[in-house]
């Protein structure tokens, strides 16, 4: 007989279902609820991401830090199985964020390991300068099946704290926050292939997901195209405290790449004021990259990816040497995070340039998989 005892957070009036907080309202595998955190170093010497997700369906809880410093990243990795009891405690292993005030602050820790005294920790108090802000609600299909269904808010603030790497102590002490949240439908490794894999093959894919905080304001750009730029996502809001947000129109980009790859090296994201409607640029100069397909558990990763089951109580330490593309060929087919210096209308900010760029896009040349700028 199932288990169908009421669990601690049936206490709370929270329930958006006639079930148990036990339960999601879906029976979809690929149910998820998770977050990451960006750490940006304004220098560019160093990009900490963090992250953790929970799996109910599957029964799975895991986190996620990466630090890149020079050309290598480090990472720490765990999992474990979820818990009725501890839905509300969002640690597993080393890893743990506190919500000491929900939209406000946060406590991010990773524990030392004991045999690794040079290993990554960090103890940092993450507060928001902004509201939350809502993204647009994101869908995908292949087919007629719905593969992904999220909903999510980002938001900006400011960092401090210490971090320790190699027998060093690092201030955080004013490096820029983001923080994107989100829940829903999302592939997890094991979804099926199949029909509709077959017959649906992904021709192209776009991304471009950039939080940035100015002093005194935060901007939000989204967008992803398919193979012929056709636009499925669209977003770009400036937030300003005690005043309306404003949308800046249709983000365009002009990215320009490394040759003889995808990777950006600048950008300039062109928006619109929509009380004046003149044009507005948003310049990237891009200070760091981290891929999230090494270290942080996003696809195609090849050694470990989120809601997959690895046991009760696992943990992972590795270090990871990014100097060689060669020696992690999968890297280029996942999104990669890069910490950011921006300007817009005479001020500087910083943030994440995310962005991924797979398959064909017309509008900017690429043919195919294996087509890269010249």
């Amino acid at each position: 007989m199932a288990d169908e005892r009421p669990v601690a957070l049936d206490e709370y009036p929270v329930h958006q279902v006639p079930l148990s907080m036990k339960h999601v309202a879906t029976s979809d595998r690929n149910a998820y609820d998770r977050c990451i955190f960006h750490l940006v170093d304004p220098t560019g010497e160093f990009l900490l991401i963090l992250g953790l997700g929970v799996y109910p369906n599957l029964g799975v809880i895991d986190a996620y830090a990466t630090l890149r410093v020079g050309d290598t990243l480090h990472a720490v990795r765990a999992s474990d199985a979820l818990s009725d009891d501890t839905r509300m405690e969002l640690a597993v292993g080393p890893l743990r964020i506190h919500v000491e005030r929900p939209l406000k602050d946060f406590i991010l820790t990773c524990r030392a390991d004991p045999d690794d005294a040079d290993g990554l920790s960090y103890e940092i108090n993450w507060s928001a300068d902004f509201p939350a802000l809502w993204e647009p609600h994101h869908t995908q299909r292949r087919g007629g099946r719905l593969t992904l269904e999220g909903r999510r808010f980002v938001q900006a603030g400011r960092c401090d704290g210490r971090l320790w790497i190699g027998g060093r102590e690092i201030s955080v002490d004013g490096w820029t926050g983001t923080r994107d949240r989100s829940w829903g439908v999302r592939p997890v490794p094991g979804e099926e292939g199949g029909r509709l894999a077959e017959e649906h093959r992904t021709e192209g894919f776009h991304w471009i997901w950039s939080p940035v905080r100015f002093d005194d304001r935060f901007l939000m750009v989204i967008l992803q195209e398919d193979a012929d730029g056709y636009r499925t996502l669209n977003d770009a809001t400036l937030v300003r405290d005690g005043r309306p947000d404003l949308q800046l129109g249709w983000p365009q980009a002009d990215i320009a790449y490394r040759p003889g790859t995808r990777h950006p090296e600048s950008a300039v994201i062109h928006l619109t004021d929509p009380l004046s409607r003149k044009p507005l640029e948003l310049g990237v100069e891009i200070l760091a990259s981290s891929p999230l397909a090494v270290g942080a558990g996003y696809p195609p990763a090849d050694d470990w990816q989120h809601g997959t089951w690895r046991g009760r109580d696992w943990s992972d330490r590795r270090s990871y040497d990014l100097s060689d593309p060669a020696a992690h060929p999968l890297a280029a087919y996942g999104v990669i995070d890069h910490a950011a210096r921006f300007t817009l209308d005479g001020q500087v900010g910083h943030g994440i340039f995310e962005h991924g760029s797979f398959g064909r896009h017309d509008p900017s040349g690429f043919t195919g998989y294996d087509s890269v700028a010249p």
